[in-house]
């Protein structure tokens, strides 16, 4: 692996481990393998280095959810998949973890990463449950941005449920919860399609 992916790895690993103020340029260096002269060579500092870091989890993470919500099935079946993936619920979200760092919300260039990646998400989560109500698999009626709004907040709160309670638990409960929300919006299936 090169230099410059090394430092990026290492800084995504810290910075879901320790935040932003915890992640200090030698921990990066250490974790990496490299030496200063080697991380400055490439980068101009943490906050470059923590930006290209962030970047490259925000991609990592819509990649992810876009195999998920681009798979095979309807439109539930896809949002049912996005929230029954297999995470690491305890260690949060890399993204999601960053929003609560006081450190990286008041840096807009940090921030950004943060940002886009959510509206990215709650954007093509929204695309998915129109064609649902387009195809008849869901119900028409609520406004496909709020039901979106909610699966990612159900997600992201269900990693600081589980967090607090040091167990996968709480947020299989709210994954459970979303389901059942999204189920709510299936048509009833012996009164055939919605048009």
């Amino acid at each position: 692996m090169a230099t410059q992916d090394r430092l990026i790895e290492s800084t995504q690993e810290l910075l879901w481990e320790r935040g932003y103020v915890g992640t200090s340029p030698k921990a990066i260096q250490q974790r990496a393998g490299v030496g200063q002269g080697s991380m400055y060579h490439h980068f101009d500092g943490k906050p470059d280095l923590a930006a290209a870091a962030l970047r490259r989890s925000a991609e990592q993470m819509r990649a992810v959810a876009e195999a998920d919500l681009a798979g095979p099935g309807s439109a539930h079946d896809r949002v049912a998949a996005y929230l029954r993936r297999e995470r690491d619920v305890l260690r949060g979200c890399r993204i999601g973890r960053m929003a609560q760092d006081p450190e990286v919300v008041a840096d807009p260039r940090l921030r950004a990463p943060v940002e886009e990646t959510f509206d990215w998400l709650r954007g093509r989560i929204a695309e998915v449950i129109a064609d649902g109500q387009t195809a008849g698999d869901l119900r028409a009626g609520t406004d496909p941005a709020d039901l979106a709004a909610a699966v990612v907040a159900v997600v992201q709160g269900g990693y600081v449920l589980a967090r607090a309670a040091d167990s996968a638990e709480p947020f299989e409960r709210a994954v459970r919860g979303a389901l059942a929300l999204l189920a709510a919006h299936r048509p009833d299936r012996a009164a055939g399609p919605t048009p």
